[in-house]
């Protein structure tokens, strides 16, 4: 039952990685369509994406650093 319980936290712990793909997802989505309507703004538009996706990207490690602590503290 304790595996189980500890199976299941990791695997929401893991679940933060999916909803930042989709998060980064939306962002390059608005960032193509914003590019696409003012095309004299792409540098800025650009950078502000990279930025965003980057800073998005440190939830999905630190539920990937979560997942490992409950699976090899707990679980040992």
């Amino acid at each position: 039952m304790e595996r189980g319980l500890i199976a299941i936290a990791a695997a929401l712990a893991v679940m933060t990685g999916m909803v930042t793909g989709i998060g980064e997802a939306s962002v390059a989505r608005q960032a193509v369509e914003s590019i696409g309507k003012n095309p004299d703004a792409a540098d800025k538009i650009r950078s502000m994406a990279i930025l965003g996706a980057a800073i998005s990207e440190t939830c999905a490690i630190y539920g990937m650093l979560v997942s490992f602590l409950i699976i090899f503290v707990l679980g040992a």
